[in-house]
């Protein structure tokens, strides 16, 4: 018997190059959910900046949907109570999602998939999210990963990814479509009205993340290799948190930046600008490699020697640099930066996670939860990367005896002053330095003797 297959939405947001949307419509009829769980996926679920962007973009989903034919039902969770009540009700026969890579996510996963099949349904998952899985990258030994040029080189000797599915025009659905919950049920937006700049700022959903891209592609692409370090120019793609919802697959991705070149695989691509956002993308994989082998890095460090250094008790010094209040501009504007728009320029991210861990000592965990509450792009695995790079604890991590000037870091990246100037400079209030630089940084190596055995 063929009946509905169920489509499992979760970091899938689009119809463009969705695997297990296409796979369901190529049998027959479909009927789209997304279950909203966080609990499961605890103690990392959903923050506020990444819940306000989920509802703009469940919006621009449902109706691009609509309009292909298919109705998105909205459920709460339990997932998998959610899948086996809506499988009854719509008499699908067949379950398809794409994969995810968080470890409380794989477990929960792993658990529905058993169960389903266990009920008698057909339960199908795919590869949406990544040029390469975790589980098909390995080092001659057979072993994962932990420095990415190794790993670079071996993904640029694989074959291309695919490219792009193109979205399905027309999509089957069912005759009586089961009921779905209003999307403001789910309480994703907050109580007050803080995301005004986030609005104006970005254009959530997949029509917007293409248009990102193609901007991009235009204006930026070529470049890039120096135009990404600037904080005060308009020289990356801000296609992240597009990436992390699924707006808009890495293949196509891939394949755009490809195409601006000719067409050249990505192995014969020249230095510049090109070259240099593959290889971003590229980090992006690493990342997903390495949460996948190493699932206790979200919460610990990689290098377990790590686990001893004497990180300090801080509040008021973590509380300053939340709030932009540190006395060091660049710092300072990234952090406002984060709060006004839910993103932060990357090189500005690399400057105020080194002072947070090094002139403060604060933990990088501590780092983490903040961006992963207020960050757009909040995602598990760039997330942790990120993190134990700037701490020294991970892999291939910058050594913690590289510690940032925050005011040479300003000359160099914001040379005109502009970027600063745009988040901090009508602060009438600015506060004064809250640390010494240079003897912050002599406590920071001090500190690392600690783990070097050498205190």
């Amino acid at each position: 018997m063929n009946g509905p297959t169920i489509v499992w939405f979760r970091s899938d947001l689009r119809l463009e190059d969705n695997p297990a949307l296409l796979a369901a419509a190529s049998r027959g009829a479909v009927v789209p959910v997304f279950i909203w769980a966080p609990e499961e996926e605890r103690p990392w679920e959903p923050g506020a900046a990444s819940r306000w962007w989920l509802h703009q973009s469940l919006e621009r989903l449902a109706a691009a949907l609509a309009k292909a034919g298919a109705t998105l039902v909205i459920r709460k969770g339990p997932s998998l109570g959610a899948l086996r009540s809506l499988a009854k009700e719509s008499q699908a026969t067949h379950v398809a999602w794409n994969r995810r890579y968080e470890p409380a996510v794989i477990a929960r996963d792993t658990a529905i998939k058993k169960a389903l099949s266990d009920d008698g349904l057909a339960v199908e998952s795919f590869n949406g999210s990544l040029l390469f899985e975790p589980m098909r990258v390995a080092t001659k030994e057979g072993k994962p990963y932990q420095v990415f040029t190794p790993f670079w080189r071996t993904l640029l000797t694989k074959e291309e990814p695919t490219e792009p599915a193109a979205a399905p025009r027309r999509l089957k659905g069912i005759e009586q479509s089961p009921k779905s919950l209003p999307l403001e049920s789910l309480d994703l937006l907050p109580p007050i009205d803080w995301a005004a700049t986030m609005r104006k700022t970005w254009t959530p959903g997949e029509a917007g993340a293409g248009k990102r891209l193609d901007v991009f592609l235009e204006k930026a692409l070529s470049g890039y290799a120096t135009g990404r370090d600037r904080p005060d120019r308009d020289g990356t793609s801000s296609l992240s948190p597009h990436l992390h919802f699924g707006e808009i697959s890495p293949r196509r991705v891939w394949h755009g930046v490809r195409e601006a070149v000719g067409g050249k695989p990505a192995a014969k691509i020249s230095a510049g600008g090109p070259e240099a956002y593959l290889r971003e993308l590229g980090w992006r994989e690493f990342a997903n490699h390495l949460l996948y082998h190493f699932p206790h890095t979200s919460d610990a460090p990689l290098r377990a020697d790590y686990a001893r250094f004497p990180w300090a008790n801080d509040p008021v010094g973590l509380r300053a640099w939340q709030k932009g209040r540190t006395g060091f501009p660049i710092v300072d504007a990234g952090m406002r930066q984060l709060w006004a728009t839910g993103w932060m320029h990357n090189r500005v991210r690399m400057i105020v996670a080194s002072f947070l861990v090094k002139d403060l000592r604060v933990s990088w965990l501590e780092g983490a939860r903040w961006f992963w509450d207020t960050l757009v792009d909040a995602d598990l695995a760039a997330n942790t990367l990120g993190w134990q790079w700037a701490a020294g604890c991970g892999a291939d991590a910058a050594p913690y005896f590289r510690v940032f000037n925050p005011t040479s870091q300003q000359e160099k990246f914001d040379p005109d002053g502009n970027y600063v100037a745009r988040w901090v400079g009508g602060d009438r209030n600015y506060p004064e330095p809250i640390v010494d630089h240079t003897e912050a940084r002599k406590r920071a190596l001090e500190a690392l003797k600690v783990v070097t055995g050498k205190a």
